[in-house]
């Protein structure tokens, strides 16, 4: 069987993607994908030019069943959302679940609350929020970098989403160790830490492909080392390329692919 069949994270026109939910369907279907998964990010309680709105939200729905339907004899097609985990501010998981009778969700920490009085800190905007949140909203780079891990276990832990995105995506801006050391004995323990978390939850782990078909990073989120790590504790993996647009679908698949080949590992997946 063809291992590139799938891809779970993608945004289309309904939030920060371009293309419209049909187009990526088609594109899929010319791919040879078997499965495809719609993960828009879901409405967040303030202003943004990247999330779901919520008055948007049935309606996403609604053409991702319609998509369903249209094309059930083609390609499975799922609903799911990337629903961002902000302590004390965003809608339970369990909450968008119910509402929309989702296949899957993909849990991701973009925002993460600062130390002192709650304000929020981007790691994934541009990079001068990222550097105000490393140089002013916390105390050390390392109390940043433990802040966003803590949320990303406590995420799994209270949430339960069935992928956790781009988990590492804290060492988004970190080019040639410039906030941090990501060799260091503390980075280290807290990766393996929400390693363990994750292997006690029973919950997958993406492998993000996007920051290498973009040219913004050279390695995966998480790192190829982590992923050696991941394999070694038998946590699931799954291979996503945070597709935001149609072209994107299988952006550095065969790369990836190949490269769990040399690892002794055969990932096929399925939600």
């Amino acid at each position: 069987m063809n291992k590139l069949n799938k891809n779970y994270h993608t945004h289309s026109i309904f939030c920060d993607g371009k293309g419209l939910p049909e187009e990526y369907v088609n594109k899929a279907i010319e791919l040879g994908f078997t499965s495809l998964g719609f993960s828009s990010h879901a409405p967040v309680p303030f202003k943004n030019d990247w999330s779901l709105v919520e008055e948007k939200v049935m309606d996403y729905k609604n053409e991702i069943i319609r998509l369903k339907n249209k094309y059930k004899d083609k390609i499975e097609i799922k609903l799911g959302l990337e629903i961002d985990y902000i302590p004390d501010v965003t809608t339970s998981f369990e909450n968008r679940r119910n509402d929309l009778e989702l296949d899957y969700v993909i849990g991701s920490v973009h925002l993460v609350k600062s130390e002192n009085n709650g304000e929020l800190w981007f790691i994934d905007g541009p990079e001068e929020g990222y550097k105000k949140g490393m140089e002013n909203l916390f105390s050390s780079p390392q109390k940043a970098v433990e802040a966003y891990f803590n949320q990303i276990n406590e995420m799994i832990i209270k949430e339960r989403p069935n992928i956790v995105g781009h988990f590492d995506k804290v060492r988004m801006y970190n080019h040639d160790s410039l906030y941090f050391q990501e060799n260091s004995d503390w980075y280290r323990d807290l990766i393996n830490n929400t390693l363990n978390v994750f292997k006690q939850h029973n919950t997958i782990v993406e492998i993000n492909t996007r920051g290498i078909y973009r040219k913004k990073l050279k390695d995966f989120f998480p790192q190829t080392w982590i992923i050696k790590e991941c394999i070694k504790k038998e946590i699931n993996l799954i291979v996503n390329s945070d597709a935001h647009s149609p072209n994107e679908l299988n952006g550095y698949f065969d790369e990836t692919y190949n490269m769990l080949k040399e690892f002794g590992i055969d990932i096929n997946y399925k939600l």
